[in-house]
């Protein structure tokens, strides 16, 4: 009975492990909390959307706007409550990654994968940092998040 148990639980925990693809969110879509907390930084952000992400073993709202002078895409990350997390950067054209992350990547993917988005995002409360990623890898997109160590927390198909 035991050892059925623990089978189904772990069952249970593997099928909970594989996650719906990431989504972009339209400003609609962002909970009141999070927009209203975002609005009080930047009252004249425009061309806003968010995605659902987990960095740090937390829950958190990636949201990606532009301030009306600016034409730069800006990024922040805020907690389900609205508390704002961290702002994050885009690295996709720099090679910032540790070589252990481009290690565990050619693991995980056809070793002709490409990076077609990568963002730095610091942890605001300690040491450590995280790329969240866009993977693509023989014609399909993954969203990837990847510590500094180089190992996959995260991995889903968009």
């Amino acid at each position: 009975m035991r050892k059925k148990f623990l089978n189904l639980v772990f069952l249970v925990l593997a099928l909970s492990s594989f996650s719906v693809s990431a989504e972009l969110l339209s400003k609609d879509a962002i909970p009141a909390p999070v927009l209203d907390q975002f609005y009080k930084r930047h009252p004249n952000a425009i061309d806003i959307s968010a995605e659902k992400k987990v960095h740090f073993k937390q829950d958190l709202y990636e949201i990606f706007f532009k301030l009306e002078k600016d034409k730069e895409t800006i990024i922040e990350l805020y907690r389900t409550n609205g508390h704002f997390f961290v702002n994050a950067d885009d690295v996709t054209t720099s090679n910032m990654m540790p070589t252990a992350s481009y290690d565990s990547l050619k693991a995980a993917f056809d070793p002709a994968y490409t990076i077609k988005e990568a963002i730095l995002v610091v942890n605001p409360n300690g040491a450590g940092e995280e790329y969240d990623l866009t993977i693509n890898s023989s014609g399909v997109d993954w969203s990837v998040i990847i510590d500094y160590k180089g190992n996959i927390s995260h991995k889903v198909r968009d």
